[in-house]
């Protein structure tokens, strides 16, 4: 029986660490037939980009429709003390400004059942009022009959660690095998032009093209719960992924290896199957769309906007940034049109190859690193091996699609070169608030003193709970239904509530005044606001004897 809700339900797949290898996107050798048919069903976007090559960074403003240099998430990892440079001002969770939510709490004011399943990676702890479910059982399924949804499910094993070992599926997937044999022939695999093109290179890009046949395999797997569900048909689809592929010159930074992302929608009867849209589309347009799609209001101070839908506006440039990744302090600003890429080196006496050790483990780090050493490295693989930088790039993407020849000192290209310069500056003046505040004088502002601020506990306030009036004696007396407002005394604050009683509740959104029913209530509730420590749990009981909606008293 296929179901259908006034509103439509809204599915996220997002991948980890993926470009579009993809046969849908052109590649012969790829394995994502469930992909494919997702495409053909639907709408694919080559020019989707995130706002960093990291994924941090990029999700903060997936989540909160605001670009990461706006709401300070811009370094990469900021939760944890890192043990080879101690002397950085983490750990710290981010604090935006007080108006800023993530744009789930819209849709669930709107009604929408919203579950994420399972990761998170915000540069913030996950607002206890982002989702009705954020875990790795969450799942529409769990949801009210008939109640719209939003789903996002996120597959992590392509991540860049999965290409030199099975560190993620160890954690997350301990039941599953590791170890699997090769699948992918190594021999067929084409290199960038910038990476060594060795066995043990090749060999780590035949397991990463297995990875995404694994993805795929996924995908398929969440489509077919759909169809199972008589969902398919009022569901619209998108799959993404936070960044591009993990391989060096590409994850953690703005080249398009890093930031070039697959983008495919699917939205039956609306939607002509089997399309292919050349619009600029950036991650921080997804929750902007999302919101539009479900009819909720889009609030003004939102960065991204709607690509599709209604209200859906065209944009002529996508943005992205490089700061501290890890430990390694770099700032890179970015700029590009469906042509030409700018991108701003701060930092060019610095060396392209900073010291991040995570990265390093990758196979094809460590070749580079065996060829320079030995004298063998020669050509375009020495791209990533300089000591220093050019203060400004400039590539024609069209005609160079792997970014090697800068045309930024070319006279041909000064108009190119000075109008998107202006472009970045106009963005800078906008949306980079805090790029040029160095992180420590950031973090003092977030987080005074060093200590996390921590929202106010909500107060509750009963509405009506002295007014009783008299009705004929035969049917009693009745009282005037009682209802609970809550308040936070912090800006921007969010409440949550439940009436369960058990050690993991299902947490509401607090929207309005809580009308009691008849009988005894245990209301519990929390404040929260992002960056903030949750606020302490407030709780209360109440006894309603009997309730009306309405009351007339006799003169």
């Amino acid at each position: 029986m296929k179901i259908k809700t006034n509103k439509p339900n809204i599915l996220w797949i997002s991948l980890e660490d993926t470009s579009p290898r993809f046969g849908c996107y052109g590649d012969s050798l790829a394995r994502t037939p469930n992909i494919d048919k997702l495409a053909g069903e639907g709408k694919t976007f080559p020019n989707a980009f995130a706002t960093a090559g990291v994924c941090a960074p990029s999700r903060s403003a997936v989540i909160t429709g605001m670009y990461q240099t706006s709401i300070g998430t811009h370094h990469m990892r900021t939760e944890h003390t890192n043990e080879h440079t101690p002397e950085l001002p983490t750990p710290y969770f981010a604090v935006p400004p007080p108006h800023v939510k993530t744009f789930t709490e819209y849709l669930r004011a709107e009604g929408y059942y919203c579950t994420n399943n399972f990761k998170t990676d915000y540069q913030f702890a996950s607002p206890l009022t982002a989702w009705d479910e954020d875990g790795m059982q969450a799942h529409w399924r769990h949801r009210e009959q008939g109640q719209p949804f939003f789903a996002v499910f996120n597959h992590i094993l392509t991540h860049e660690s999965s290409m030199w070992g099975d560190m993620v599926r160890e954690y997350f997937h301990k039941e599953e095998k590791t170890d699997l044999p090769l699948v992918t022939d190594p021999d067929k695999v084409q290199l960038p032009p910038y990476l060594p093109d060795t066995p043990k290179s090749r060999q780590s890009l035949a397991k990463y093209y297995d990875l995404i046949a694994e993805a795929d395999e996924f995908v398929g797997k969440i489509l077919r719960q759909l169809e199972e569900d008589g969902l398919d048909e009022n569901t619209i689809v998108f799959l993404w992924s936070d960044h591009g592929e993990g391989l060096p010159r590409a994850k953690r930074w703005p080249y398009d290896a890093g930031i070039r992302v697959p983008l495919i929608v699917r939205w039956p009867g609306v939607m002509e199957p089997g399309q292919v849209s050349d619009q600029l589309v950036s991650l921080i347009d997804l929750g902007p769309t999302v919101l539009s799609l479900a009819g909720a209001p889009i609030p003004y101070h939102l960065e991204g906007q709607p690509f599709l839908g209604e209200q859906a506006e065209s944009r002529e440039y996508v943005f992205a940034t490089r700061d501290r990744y890890d430990e390694s302090y770099d700032m890179i600003r970015a700029a590009r049109d469906k042509r030409f890429k700018y991108i701003r080196n701060y930092y060019p006496e610095k060396p392209y190859l900073q010291w991040i050790p995570f990265s390093h483990e990758h196979p094809m780090f460590q070749e580079l690193w065996r060829l320079k050493l030995s004298g063998q490295l020669e050509g375009d693989q020495e791209l990533l091996m300089q000591h220093n930088r050019p203060a400004e790039e400039l590539y024609d993407c069209e005609n160079d699609p792997y970014e090697i020849r800068n045309l930024a000192d070319n006279p041909d290209y000064k108009g190119e070169l000075e109008r998107l310069r202006t472009v970045l500056d106009a963005w800078r003046d906008k949306y980079d608030v805090w790029g040029d505040v160095p992180e420590e004088q950031m973090v003092a502002q977030m987080w005074p003193g060093g200590v996390q601020p921590q929202t106010a506990a909500p107060i509750f306030i009963p509405i009506n709970s002295d007014l009783t009036g008299m009705i004929p004696s035969s049917k009693g007396t009745y009282r005037v239904p009682t209802a609970i407002m809550l308040h936070s005394a912090t800006q921007g604050a969010s409440i949550a509530y439940t009436t369960d009683e058990v050690e993991k509740p299902r947490w509401k959104l607090y929207t309005g005044p809580i009308i009691l029913n008849q009988g005894s209530t245990i209301l519990r509730a929390k404040a929260v606001r992002i960056g903030y420590k949750d606020s302490e749990e407030t709780t209360a009981s109440y006894n309603v004897e009997k309730t009306v909606e309405s009351l007339s008293i006799p003169n």
